[in-house]
């Protein structure tokens, strides 16, 4: 069914629905439960752009902006952030109809374009909070860092979400289900997201005067940058008029060197999600006294003792010019067999998240299992850490027996042969370096 209503959109709705311009008329329904799931609609249309981008990376003589592991490590983080969807409905419907059940003032009509502009500017204006508190709010920015971890731009970046971040942003928009019904909300709630998708890529500069409205790649640009003069700055979803009435738009100036002002300098995918948790509990836990303690979790992430609430902007690194994104060298051959087990991985996720509804509760607890084992050895491979070998080979044989008892199936039948060949030898050769690993480590032990 899922797998239907990605088919049915039209090219012309995918690519409106990326840039907020479908219309009242064509997106009012009366129920949750009529409202398309929009997001997993366009899809193939984030994919296409991707395609696109990548493409016109390659032709560029001035140095690449797409890096193969950058690159991996931003979409492990999309997919990772989706599974828990897999397990219980979005947390931010889920509380907003329980507040409109139970706490609406008033009721505008669904099938009005008055609720439907309106609900637009609010969920904009939502998220505009929302993103701001995520910055200046050190609990809150634990889990949005995850979004700003990339040394690079592109549109990957869009994708690299955090898993912790939709058990927050539900609070920022409350105050619209007193009087704005859940199927208006959940449509906007999708086009809010999917309109940030675009605007992370450097390819388009200048957008003239819809820059003094819309959120553009240039000021979305600024907000990923560790410049001083980016810090805290343009955090729209769709207009940048918030940022321009509240004190905390800068337009782009000075080259953007993007990334946190403390790169993590890994690409493996737990660390990358939940890296900063342990900080802040450190950091809590060293702090002295109850007041110290609760404006580690409640102020800014630069803040300290002395300093004011969000930090002083003298203590973030100067950008020198000389910046480098962590990019180690690895050889060609081992980048092609990630990419290629990555879009293997790729199939058995789409087909986990289309039919979910339709798969028995083991094999939703199998493949996802085998998403996560995924991503964990594919960011061992890229960062290549010692135990890589151990983990992988562990993944092969996993993902043998789920071959052979049907649990993965490729969308192309005629390549299931293949692809077993594929992962036996890979197993095979893994298998081969474990014991090649542990022999050299006996030798230097003798």
């Amino acid at each position: 069914m899922a797998q239907e209503e990605v088919n049915n959109v039209t090219v012309s709705q995918g690519v409106r629905m990326l840039f907020s311009l479908m219309t009242p008329n064509e997106s009012s329904f009366a129920t949750v439960q009529e409202v398309p799931k929009y997001v997993n609609q366009a899809t193939p249309y984030f994919f296409g752009l991707i395609l696109l981008e990548i493409i016109l990376d390659l032709l560029k003589t001035n140095g690449r902006r797409i890096k193969i592991n950058d690159f991996i490590t931003s979409l492990s983080a999309g997919m990772m952030s989706r599974l828990p969807q897999l397990m219980m409905r979005s947390l931010e419907l889920s509380v907003y109809i329980y507040v409109w059940n139970n706490f609406r003032l008033l009721e505008l009509p669904w099938d009005s374009a008055w609720t439907w502009w309106l609900t637009f500017l609010g969920v904009d204006m939502g998220y505009y909070w929302f993103h701001r508190f995520a910055h200046e709010l050190n609990i809150l920015w634990a889990a949005h860092q995850v979004h700003h971890s990339s040394e690079y731009y592109n549109l990957s970046t869009a994708l690299r979400q955090s898993v912790t971040q939709q058990f927050s942003s539900w609070a920022f928009y409350l105050p619209l289900a007193l009087m704005v019904p859940p199927s208006v909300f959940a449509v906007h709630v999708q086009f809010n997201l999917l309109y940030q998708f675009w605007i992370h890529t450097e390819l388009v500069k200048d957008l003239g005067p819809l820059e003094w409205i819309l959120n553009t790649p240039s000021h979305h640009r600024v907000h990923h940058g560790r410049n001083p003069y980016c810090i805290d700055k343009n955090y729209a979803g769709i207009l940048i008029i918030w940022d321009r009435m509240f004190g905390t738009f800068a337009p782009e100036s000075d080259k953007v060197v993007y990334g946190l002002t403390h790169p993590i300098g890994t690409f493996e995918i737990w660390t990358v999600e939940f890296l900063y948790y342990p900080y802040l509990w450190q950091r809590f836990w060293e702090a002295e006294g109850i007041s110290n303690k609760l404006s580690v979790i409640l102020k800014g992430p630069g803040w300290t003792p002395g300093k004011p609430r969000l930090g002083d902007i003298a203590d973030i690194p100067q950008i020198t010019g000389k910046e480098r994104p962590h990019n180690p060298a690895w050889s060609p051959a081992m980048q092609v067999y990630v990419v290629v087990h990555f879009l293997l991985l790729l199939d058995v996720y789409n087909h986990l998240l289309m039919d979910q509804m339709i798969l028995s509760e083991m094999t939703v607890l199998l493949l996802t299992a085998h998403v996560l084992l995924s991503l964990t050895s594919l960011g061992f491979l890229i960062d290549q850490r010692a135990n890589a070998a151990e983990m992988e080979m562990l993944r092969c044989v996993f993902i043998m027996a789920l071959q052979r008892f049907g649990y993965v199936k490729p969308l192309v039948p005629l390549l299931a042969f293949p692809i077993e060949v594929f992962v036996l030898i890979s197993a095979v050769y893994w298998s081969l370096q474990c014991v090649n690993q542990r022999t050299n480590r006996m030798k230097k032990q003798n």
